[in-house]
């Protein structure tokens, strides 16, 4: 039991997992969209693409989130914006914007000679950095997250399956999308701080991908998925504590560890059920 619960009693270690199991129940609510949806490379360009907001605000001084944030709705409102006037596949929007805000980014930090940003803080996270006002920014986050989510259950359910049904039924799909992006992007630079832009993807993406290997409704997955990810917060911190290992990446491996293992239990099951049903009918 000690070797469980003592490094949650170190205050700052309690504080990471608290800010993570925030991030993961913000992340599981709309990562289960943007994997519904289809929205992982948004989610993914979204991570990298708060470069130049945060380079600037250091600069300038400000908060890093405020600088991350202004970053992410540019990219959403840059990427609904491309789509809608050249009639191009929303990929190429994303793309685009992908490589242009990363662009930006890097010259930022390549011409500044002052640049105060610890960049592997950045990239890679520190969970164990989070403070008290970090905590309030993602309980306020998770919050509205949630709230979104049910409020815009039903337009964001037949977004996803039927994009013209949807229109039929009045629910204004353009919107239901543009909101989608927004709470994306709002995930993204929400839980930055816990695992960094590059592994942030692991919780958008990881336990709500899971969570659709086990179960087929959109509230249980939504659930699951928070609960994946808070677990998977637990065991890296854990793990991360006794191998000295980065605490961010830990977590993030862990989630993309946990759906292949569901994924492979999954084969073996159906092939295990293949055969005894093949046994059966030779008996």
């Amino acid at each position: 039991m000690e070797f469980l619960f003592a490094p949650f009693e170190v205050s700052f270690v309690l504080r990471a997992l608290i800010a993570g199991a925030l991030a993961a129940v913000l992340c599981g609510c709309i990562g289960a969209w943007v994997v519904l949806r289809g929205l992982s490379f948004f989610g993914d360009a979204m991570s990298h693409g708060m470069l130049p907001g945060v380079a600037i605000a250091s600069l300038l001084g400000g908060h890093l989130m405020i600088g991350a944030a202004a970053s992410a709705l540019v990219m959403a409102a840059g990427i609904t914006w491309v789509s809608r006037e050249s009639k191009l596949s929303q990929d190429v929007g994303i793309g685009l914007l992908f490589v242009g805000m990363l662009a930006v980014g890097v010259v930022i930090v390549s011409h500044s000679q002052s640049f105060a940003v610890d960049l592997t803080s950045f990239l890679f996270g520190d969970v164990l950095g989070v403070r008290e006002q970090d905590l309030i920014v993602l309980t306020a986050a998770v919050c509205l997250g949630v709230l979104a989510c049910v409020l815009l259950h039903r337009p964001f359910l037949a977004l996803a399956f039927d994009e013209r049904k949807a229109a039929t039924l009045g629910l204004r799909p353009a919107r239901a999308h543009g909101a989608m992006l927004v709470l994306t992007a709002m995930a993204v630079v929400a839980s930055f701080q816990v695992v960094g832009t590059l592994l942030v993807f692991g919780l958008l993406i990881g336990p709500p991908a899971t969570a659709y290997l086990l179960f087929d409704r959109i509230a249980v997955i939504m659930v699951a998925a928070s609960t994946i990810g808070t677990g998977a917060t637990f065991l890296g911190l854990l793990v991360s504590w006794h191998a000295e290992t980065s605490a961010g990446a830990t977590i993030a491996l862990l989630t993309v560890l946990a759906f292949f293992a569901v994924l492979v239990a999954k084969r073996i099951r159906s092939a295990l059920r293949y055969c005894l049903q093949t046994e059966n009918h030779y008996q």
